[in-house]
């Protein structure tokens, strides 16, 4: 968490991907499931749990609010409920490390609780905006101190909150979830209108909880006054990880990587309609559900990508994916143009400008907008970028170092850990040559 020290990684060309990748659990259901169960009635039984620094801080919080949690091996937790009254006020702060989802979800939650609580968070999360969540949540009727609109985030205990009609301003599946988090405390309805469709996650878990919850694609609505019922949850792979072995094998002669298991919520899979787009040869296999989830087999075989104009609709549903998007782009044939992603600027960096920075040091001819970029796809130089402590690009760039003409360093890659332990190993068990 905090004060991780720097980590540099050098990834250098590779010459083909073989085999099956199984990725880590999904970090969106990960935060949630912890949540819920921690204040439903009953034990819940978690499998496939992330094991990164973000979902073990959002467990962390919990535990010291008083919540048990028991894990019997890695990716399985046991989580002995306290209620939705039953959480216990700390008087220390409660540490939320990297995770921006795990932040703002919890100042939706602890709204409603009868005690103050303290959210701090790293460096990084600490230059994250939280206004996005704090003045919604304000209108229910909540208090939620910050330091000019950023963490940490000192939240009111005792305040009565009451159910609002909220149309979201920008469309964020996380201060969508604040929102309902709080909702289940408030009097009366609480619904919420999105601009576009955003991940449903929430909805679906407070659904497989047992709360009444009407949601449909950029709407959701629920009513205080019920109670989460335990349950057992199967947390699928994450598809923002499997991301980064899709562009690795689209992109990479000779390559032919097996992603059992994914989680595809449609409000999550953009970057594989985008890269279809551009010419990618990846299919689904074995297609199922898992806790209210699809989940399905991803079958990735190198193919030749071409540039695209990005349908601007796709752009919420792959809003973790574009750094990996961007060294497709590099790669392919002819120019790829990216609008409407203004909200890659307030990510754990700078997204657009960091990925910008990062392929023009390796050669690549790209101009920044205000809300995308234009890219115009070609070969990949070798040299040293920075990843600004962001575990999204370090990946990228991860990826970028399979097709480039020398080695790619990376520069602090210790984040990577939030959200994708292990993943060093993972890939060179695949064929890359990352160290």
């Amino acid at each position: 968490m905090s004060g991780a020290q720097r980590l540099d990684w050098v990834s250098r060309p590779a010459t083909a991907l073989h085999g099956d990748v199984v990725v880590p659990g999904d970090k969106s259901v990960s935060h949630r499931s912890m949540m819920l169960s921690a204040i439903a009635d009953g034990t819940s039984h978690i499998r496939g749990f992330l094991e990164g620094e973000d979902t073990r801080a959002t467990a962390a919080v919990l535990a010291q609010l008083g919540v048990r949690i028991e894990a019997p091996s890695s990716g399985e937790r046991i989580v002995h409920g306290v209620g939705l009254h039953g959480l216990q006020g700390s008087n220390q702060p409660l540490d939320c490390g990297n995770a921006g989802t795990g932040m703002r979800l919890l100042a939706g939650l602890f709204a409603g609780q009868a005690f103050d609580s303290v959210l701090v968070g790293d460096e990084s999360l600490s230059r994250r905006p939280m206004r996005r969540v704090t003045e919604p949540l304000a209108k229910m009727g909540a208090q939620i101190d910050t330091q000019d609109g950023l963490p940490p985030l000192h939240v009111r205990g005792g305040r009565k909150l009451n159910g609002i009609r909220y149309q979201l301003p920008v469309a964020s599946a996380q201060v969508k979830s604040a929102l309902l988090l709080a909702g289940l405390y408030a009097e009366g309805s609480t619904e919420i209108i999105e601009p576009h469709p955003t991940r449903d996650y929430t909805e679906r878990m407070l659904q497989a909880f047992g709360w009444p919850i009407e949601f449909s694609p950029g709407h959701a609505k629920l009513e205080g006054g019920h109670r989460l019922r335990a349950t057992d949850v199967v947390v699928p792979a994450d598809f923002s990880s499997a991301a980064f072995f899709l562009v690795a094998a689209s992109i990479l002669p000779g390559s032919t990587l097996r992603l059992p298991a994914v989680g595809l919520n449609p409000r999550r899979t953009g970057l594989l309609e985008a890269l279809r787009l551009m010419g990618a040869d990846i299919r689904v296999e074995n297609q199922g559900a898992s806790g209210g989830e699809a989940v399905g087999d991803l079958l990735v075989r190198h193919a030749p990508l071409h540039g695209i104009e990005l349908p601007e609709a796709l752009v919420p549903d792959m809003i973790d994916e574009f750094p990996a998007l961007f060294v497709a782009a590099a790669v392919a044939k002819g120019r790829t143009v990216v609008r409407g992603a203004a909200e890659l600027r307030v990510k754990e960096s700078d997204r657009i400008a960091t990925m910008a920075a990062g392929l023009r040091a390796l050669g690549v001819r790209i101009e920044e907008t205000p809300d995308g970029a234009i890219i115009d796809g070609g070969a990949i130089g070798g040299g040293s970028v920075d990843s600004h402590g962001d575990h999204r690009i370090a990946m990228s760039f991860a990826v970028a170092g399979l097709v480039a003409k020398d080695a790619v360093t990376i520069g602090d890659c210790a984040n990577v850990a939030t959200s994708f332990p292990g993943f060093t190993a993972l890939a060179n068990s695949c064929g890359f040559a990352l160290g």
